[in-house]
């Protein structure tokens, strides 16, 4: 039933679930039978006694979808998110697992900061919360932060990120590439050459130029881009590119890759179907770094994600209080949300264009995000012995136009704000309990 399935059983959750009819990433209608946290039958037929049981025509069941990139700005900006607002965003966007980024208020960048977000994550219950660790001391480019520690903590940190700022310094990337070997930790990129950028508000190009704001160049990120390449080759550890978003860094990548380097790297949603033109009414939503491209760049990225070039979408979820985006360009932060959209704008970008299908979805929104992050328990097949992490998506549901203000995250600075998007996430199982259901988060 393509309007998004039924169900039968106790008004609560229980820990029993028999999914009927839904289609694996695409695939044959199956039944799928989760009890106690994990898939326990994949089959035609199934019986479970005593589950409850959702008709899922018409629906497909992918594994639950990890975010590499999130901002959920707990600790310390709490106005713009928190991690249980942030997660329940995540959720019902059919999000299993984030990745929070480390520029919060302290820096996420000793043990203690990354165990504190690790705990929020767990107390808040609606996806499992991975913290990003910082490169260098408060962001600052210019020592490195206790990498080997927050690697050991609680929080068990994999990845590591100056994001927001880019590691300039060439000595101290290198160092911190080699440092992350010990414990096959990656080092995440902001690639953006900051003597290059100075003062630059939007993609360098003819609509800049029309609008007199200073232009963020894309050799300004392919530069980085081509340099940390080549250290990461040098020192035999692992890079990973954030948000590319130039023609260009797709070439590069896809050289490194050539080469057999340990390169991966992300594309966000917006910069898969937005371009620079809609920053002609100086609207501050339209505001992010790296900025919107062209039209050319976008053609790019899908291809580039097509191909495997680029492993995975991130969304970059960026949220922002009314006052820092309301305002004049010039002072406006740059930034979007994006987690309860991610899907939708996929599926608009890229499957409903024929440049991938469901399998791949699943594979550039779980699989491989999973495998970078070194993340366990998600991104799995959907077989009998795996963790219930998956979620139930409709991609036949009416398109609806994108409503911010019903939104679950505490911010509005969404860029599809008034867009109408294909898809629904129906459901969200988080280790076989639904964080979502019908649309809406179950408590």
């Amino acid at each position: 039933m393509s309007s998004g399935g039924g169900v039968s059983g106790e008004a609560s959750v229980p820990e029993e679930w028999l999914v009927k009819g839904v289609s694996l990433s695409g695939g044959p209608a199956t039944d799928l039978h989760i009890k106690d946290g994990v898939i326990a039958g994949a089959g035609q037929d199934l019986a479970a006694p005593g589950a409850r049981v959702l008709d899922a025509d018409g629906l497909l069941a992918l594994p639950g979808l990890v975010d590499l990139h999130t901002h959920l700005r707990e600790p310390g900006r709490e106005d713009a998110e928190t991690v249980e607002t942030g997660t329940r965003a995540a959720a019902l966007g059919g999000y299993t697992a984030v990745h929070a980024m480390a520029n919060t208020e302290p820096v996420a960048d000793t043990a203690g900061v990354v165990e504190q977000v690790w705990r929020l994550g767990q107390q808040a219950g609606y996806c499992d919360v991975r913290p990003v660790g910082a490169v260098t001391v408060g962001l600052g480019g210019r020592q490195l932060a206790e990498l080997g520690a927050m690697a050991d903590s609680a929080a068990a940190v994999r990845v590591f990120s100056d994001d927001g700022n880019c590691v300039a310094d060439p000595l101290l990337m290198r160092r911190a590439l080699e440092y992350v070997k010990a414990f096959d930790g990656v080092i995440a990129q902001h690639a953006q050459e900051p003597r290059l950028t100075e003062g630059a508000q939007l993609n360098e190009g003819e609509v800049a130029s029309r609008l007199g704001l200073p232009g963020w160049p894309a050799a300004a990120e392919e530069a980085i881009i081509a340099r940390d390449c080549l250290l990461a080759a040098h020192v035999g550890s692992r890079l990973h590119v954030c948000h590319v978003s130039t023609a260009g860094s797709v070439e590069i990548i896809r050289w490194a890759k050539s080469k057999g380097w340990q390169v991966t790297a992300e594309v966000t949603p917006h910069h898969l179907l937005l371009t620079d033109d809609l920053a002609v009414g100086y609207d501050p939503v339209f505001k992010v770094n790296p900025p919107l491209r062209t039209q050319a760049d976008i053609d790019a990225l899908r291809q580039g994600l097509a191909d495997g070039t680029i492993d995975c979408v991130a969304t970059d979820h960026a949220p922002h209080p009314v006052e820092a985006k309301e305002t004049e360009w010039a002072v406006a932060a740059n930034g979007m949300t994006g987690l309860e959209t991610a899907l939708r704008v996929v599926q608009l970008a890229m499957v409903d264009t024929g440049l991938l299908d469901w399998a791949g979805v699943a594979n550039r929104m779980s699989v491989r995000p999973a495998e970078i992050g070194r993340l366990q328990g998600h991104g799995t097949p959907l077989e009998p012995g795996a963790l219930a992490n998956l979620i139930l998506y409709d991609p036949k549901a009416p398109k609806e136009a994108v409503d911010p203000a019903a939104h679950a995250s505490k911010s509005r600075n969404s860029p599809f704000a008034g867009m109408a998007l294909p898809g629904r996430v129906y459901a969200t199982f988080l280790r076989g309990a639904a964080t979502v259901f019908d649309g809406k988060v179950t408590r």
